[in-house]
Formats: structure tokens, sequence, C-alpha cells
């Protein structure tokens, strides 16, 4: 009896095994994409950004720590402006002393000038008596000699008025660069992001480049993934795309086709199926839209693999509609799903 029993539990162990093979076979969904749609493997990156000093010193003062929102214009990071500090003074010493010098300069100027008109003067009533015969003309020579030393005096005095002035934007010039050097020891974020590592502490010398932070952007989100030479083509630069992260199968995140190379490669080892590897493909990004991003700042997380969802143009142009589940509003707000729940 117990042999019969047994013998029953085998067939009816081999007979699921083969119903489960023609399920997998017949009807077991293909996992290809639907008609008009392609996708690829990815996952969510941004650009990294390092921050560095443009001079080399010391660090006074670290503003942020790791983990921590940056928005356009926060204060990142402070250097040590002691040295600049005493050598800006110096340059507004030499400022003020060469226009001190600019000011004797004019003085000599305006002393030339005045020489001048007396030489000419006396050079005039010098040519009228030697008109009458009351000058000899040994002593109008030396008038006329005089004039012409008194123009050449004058013009040496403007070339050195011109020269001090000169001298005046040097240094102001120098002052400036100096000025220059303290602004930017104060570094600043130029858009919004997050602090991914701190490198540095205060106290720390700082070669020149030498990096103290770095953080992740959060004005570009995108995903790449790669598509065949079938696909690529009949993908638009501006057309809208899905992205399903894995963590939230669930959650369809708009998108936008910012990219797709020009020219075809080998494709990475992230692609897993055996006949997309063996043939080349095309590298396509897809990008969160800024708007969406700073809606949802806080949610965003770099790293994070999913599928990347776009449509693939017909021969009129036309492009398929959405299925559901990948028909979120393409700006949605905060406190609303970004998916249109089943």
């Amino acid at each position: 009896m117990s042999r019969k029993i047994s013998i029953s539990i085998v067939l009816i162990v081999l007979l699921a095994l083969l119903g489960f093979g023609a399920w997998t076979v017949l009807f077991k969904p293909s996992g290809l994409p639907p008609e008009g749609f392609a996708r690829g493997n990815g996952r969510i990156e941004a650009d990294l950004i390092d921050v560095s000093p443009r001079l080399a010193g010391r660090v006074a003062e670290i503003k942020v720590r790791e983990g921590a929102r940056v928005q356009p214009g926060d204060a990142l990071a402070v250097m040590d402006t002691a040295e600049l500090e005493s050598r800006l003074m110096q340059a507004e010493a030499a400022v003020a002393s060469a226009e001190a010098a600019v000011g004797m300069a004019a003085a000599q100027v305006a002393e030339a000038e005045a020489k001048l008109a007396l030489a000419r003067s006396e050079q005039a009533r010098a040519e009228t008596l030697s008109a009458r015969d009351l000058l000899s003309p040994q002593d109008l020579d030396i008038r006329r000699t005089e004039t012409q030393v008194a123009k050449a005096a004058l013009a040496a005095a403007r070339a050195n008025l011109r020269a001090k002035q000169r001298g005046v934007d040097a240094e102001a010039a120098g002052r400036t660069e100096i000025a220059a050097r303290i602004a930017d020891s104060t570094l600043y974020a130029q858009g919004a992001g997050r602090v991914l590592y701190r490198l540095a502490q205060p106290g720390e010398i700082m070669g020149n480049g030498g990096k103290l932070l770095t953080l992740v952007s959060l004005e570009d989100v995108y995903m790449e993934f790669f598509l065949s030479a079938t696909e690529a083509p009949r993908v638009r630069i501006g057309d809208e795309a899905r992205i399903v992260p894995d963590i939230m199968p669930d959650t369809a995140v708009p998108a936008v086709v910012s990219f797709v190379s020009p020219q075809a490669q080998f494709t990475p080892k992230q692609v897993e199926t055996v006949t997309e590897r063996e043939s080349l493909m095309f590298r396509v990004r897809v990008s969160i839209p800024a708007e969406l991003i700073a809606t949802r700042m806080e949610q965003v997380k770099t790293g994070v693999r999913g599928v990347a969802w776009v449509r693939l143009a017909r021969d009129d142009g036309s492009l398929p509609n959405w299925p559901e589940g990948l028909t979120p509003p393409l700006l949605a707000e905060p406190d609303k799903p970004l998916t249109d729940q089943p």
C-alpha cells in the first residue's frame, strides 16, 4: 500500500513539473516590452562635483557636514586669509603712495606749463625787439632755445604724469587681485546638491586643487541605459520617458530623453541579456525634470537601480500611448504619488 502511495506521489510531482514547463513555454509572458516600447537596465545617477580651493592654504572652517543639502550661494568652506589680509593692507598703502606720486607729477606738469608760457612770452618780446633792431640775434636765439627747452620739459612732465597714473593702475590691479583671492577663500555652492564626502577638517593645509568636499549635483539626475541598433534610431531627444526603480516597482517616475549617442559602442557588463551583449548598442540618457527634483529633493537618491522605459516612434512619427502603470503626472505634487494605482 505504501508503495502505491509513493508511486502516486512521484507521478503527481512529474505531472506538476511537466505542467510548469508547458506553462513556461506556452503561456508565461516573454518579458519583452510591449510593441512600440523599449526598456533598459540602469541606475539613477547624478554628476559629482569636487570642491577645491583655488590657492593653497589652511582650512579655517568647513560649514557643512556629509549628507547636508545645499542650495546655490550657500557657503561651504572658508580658507584662512590672515596672510592675504596683510598683503591687502600693503597693497592699499601702495595704491595711496602711487596716488600721491600722481599728485606730485601733476604739480610738475603745471610748473612746466607755466615755464613754457613764460618762455613763449619772452620769445615774443624778443621777436618784437629784434624786428626793431633793439635786440641782438644772439639774444633772440637764446629766447627761442629757452622756449624749446620749456616745451621739452613740459613733455617730460606729462610723460612722467602718465607713468605715475599707470603706476596707480598697476597697484590697484594688485590690490584687486588680492581682494579677489580673499573672496575666493570662501567657497560657495554653484547649484543645488548634497554633500557626499567631507575630505578635510579645519586646520589642515591644502595644496592647489586639494579636495575639501564632494557634492552630488541634484540639478541633473538621470539614468543611462543601452538600446539596440534597431531601437535607438526611433528614440528622439525631448521625448517623454519613464523610470521604474527596483525598490519601488509600482512607481513610474517621469523623465525626458536628454541624450542618444550618435555612435554605437560595445555593451557594458550591466546589460544582462546575452543576445544584446553580442551586438553593438547605443547609449541613451533619460533625465528627471528639474522641477520634479526640486519638489522632491529629500527623496532623491542616486545609485538606485531600475528600468528606464522609452517610446519608439512609428514610421509616421507618432508615439504609442503609455500603458497603465506608466502614466504618472509629469510634475506630480510632493504629497501625491508618482504613479496611478492600479
